[in-house]
């Protein structure tokens, strides 16, 4: 395991992060507390410290288990402890949930007792609530880092101009600003691609990829094999079956197959090249999860990458496909484009 600066920050966290959404079985699957323990275990013995979970995982269990397994002399130092506020903890009460600061304050004292901990290292906004000023959110973030409750802020599923703002906007004040980004992203999901990672690649943000095997998509599992659908009627509903999406995961499985790796690893080994981009690694069971940790020793060639890229094209849109097209650029580069170190 290598380390990488999160974002702006002096921090040091790990090239991949440990998701522990599935630490827990409140919600019908995931794991119960001696598998989490042993994925626990397997992450530290990679030499993983960046962990991390939010205050609705699993009812509360996985900031519980999480906080246990923390919970031995001289372990807490060692790890980058990372949760999240903003989901709703009290259904009909419109105050238990979103990103304003009543809900900010109230949903971090109620994690840090699930953790056992004094301070999180870093504290993610969940997602964005639609209805809360940034100022105010910013602001409320930094008051927590000058109490010493969090040490760092994080944003998780936002739109690029909310976040571009909110980070110009704790520039020109003086506050704390968002040091990474949290989204989905994975060769099933590229759409961030058109806004959201060239935000964070100016703003100097680390990104962190939940869902980096879409579900379980990218894994083969729900693959075409031998010609006859293998498993589709078991996909869960929230991965996207469509034939762009099983087109994807076949061009993964054909590298894989070719290089005596898994398909997980092919695909979670993609993100990795990617220089400020942090796989979130959640898996259900010990052996899923030392498949995984098998892409740290992948490194894809670029005719592999090429491949995939493709397979998983995207179009980027306006403005972007707008600005590359060579008529535009000749107007605005007389020629020169080809000629500027970029």
């Amino acid at each position: 395991m290598r380390f990488k600066l999160l974002g702006k920050s002096g921090l040091r966290v790990s090239e991949l992060c440990l998701g522990t959404m599935t630490f827990g079985e409140d919600w019908g699957w995931g794991s119960n507390q001696e598998q989490s323990r042993r994925i626990f275990d397997a992450y530290a013995e990679a030499g993983g410290n960046f962990l991390d979970t939010a205050d609705g995982y699993t009812n509360g269990s996985s900031e519980k288990m999480l906080g246990e397994f923390l919970s031995v002399p001289g372990e807490r130092q060692r790890y980058v402890v990372a949760t999240k506020y903003s989901f709703n903890s009290r259904r009909g009460d419109p105050n238990a949930g979103g990103n304003h600061r009543k809900n900010m304050v109230q949903a971090l004292e109620g994690s840090l007792k699930r953790l056992r901990m004094d301070y999180v290292d870093l504290y993610w906004m969940h997602a964005w609530d639609q209805l809360t000023p940034i100022e105010e959110v910013m602001r409320g973030l930094d008051d927590l880092v000058r109490q010493g409750k969090i040490l760092y802020a994080g944003v998780s599923d936002v739109p690029a101009w909310w976040l571009s703002r909110a980070n110009t906007l704790a520039e020109c004040r003086g506050l704390t600003p968002f040091v990474a980004l949290q989204i989905e992203y994975s060769l099933i999901e590229r759409t961030p691609e058109r806004e959201l990672l060239p935000a964070a690649e100016a703003l100097g943000m680390s990104l962190a990829a939940w869902s980096p095997l879409s579900g379980g998509l990218l894994t083969g599992k729900y693959s075409k094999k031998g010609g006859e659908e293998k498993r589709l009627d078991k996909a869960p509903g929230f991965v996207d079956m469509s034939p762009r999406n099983l087109a994807i995961a076949q061009a993964v499985g054909a590298v894989a197959a070719e290089i005596g790796r898994s398909p997980a690893q092919v695909a979670l080994a993609w993100l990795l090249q990617k220089p400020y981009v942090i796989p979130i690694l959640g898996a259900r069971t010990l052996d899923q999860f030392k498949d995984n940790l098998g892409c740290l020793s992948l490194k894809l060639d670029q005719e592999q990458r090429r491949r995939l890229d493709e397979a998983s094209a995207i179009v980027l849109g306006f403005p972007n496909d707008f600005l590359t097209r060579p008529p535009v650029r000749e107007f605005l580069h007389g020629g020169t484009w080809d000629q500027i170190n970029r």
